[in-house]
């Protein structure tokens, strides 16, 4: 038995050290962005949702308070209704289409922005609609992964105040994005000029 689980071990280890670190960190990361029903309605889907964008290395800043939330274990305590997230930086983060459904229960985020986010893709950006209500500003910028057809899934957040787009390498028809993204949201300042 004994050298039967070294040799386990051994081929557990070796298998390991050989995957592509890649694909660990998308595994990981898939199962840091899943949405778990029950925490929700355990803790309020503010704090899921926290907990959610903090375990992917996003930041976020609740209302009425005036520091940013960067660390998992010093997330406030308390009653659902007192912490609502406002703002969220997901700069350099693993979130991915699959945690977005923790958006569907949100509503007073007002900014969002994602900066060098190598999972955001179109069907990231089609799930924003779930904050339409609430979304005044969105940031897109080095996502190489969002096209054309998914900045355009953008035009039903009819709040944007300001939209800014930049290093967007898998948009091809950057002035027809803009354009027609200029005629679906009117009242948007768009900032497109590094697109």
């Amino acid at each position: 038995m004994k050298g039967f689980t070294s040799l386990l071990l051994s081929k557990t280890s070796r298998q390991l050290h050989t995957a592509p670190p890649r694909l660990l960190w998308g595994w990981l990361n898939t199962v840091f962005n899943k949405v778990d029903e029950k925490r929700i309605e355990q803790v309020g889907p503010d704090r899921a949702a926290a907990e959610w964008l903090l375990r992917c290395g996003a930041h976020l800043r609740f209302k009425d308070r005036p520091s940013w939330q960067r660390d998992y274990n010093t997330l406030p305590t308390g009653p659902p209704q007192k912490f609502k997230i406002e703002e969220i930086d997901a700069t350099d983060s693993g979130v991915m289409h699959i945690g977005f459904e923790h958006f569907r229960h949100l509503k007073h985020v007002k900014s969002l922005t994602l900066n060098r986010c190598m999972y955001i893709t179109d069907e990231c950006i089609g799930k924003l609609h779930l904050l339409a209500g609430t979304l005044q500003h969105l940031e897109v910028t080095s996502c190489g992964n969002v096209t054309d057809k998914g900045l355009l899934q953008l035009k039903d957040l009819s709040l944007l105040e300001t939209l800014r787009l930049f290093d967007l390498p898998a948009v091809k028809d950057k002035t027809g994005t803009v354009h027609l993204l200029e005629k679906y949201l009117p009242n948007c300042q768009i900032d497109a000029e590094g697109i």
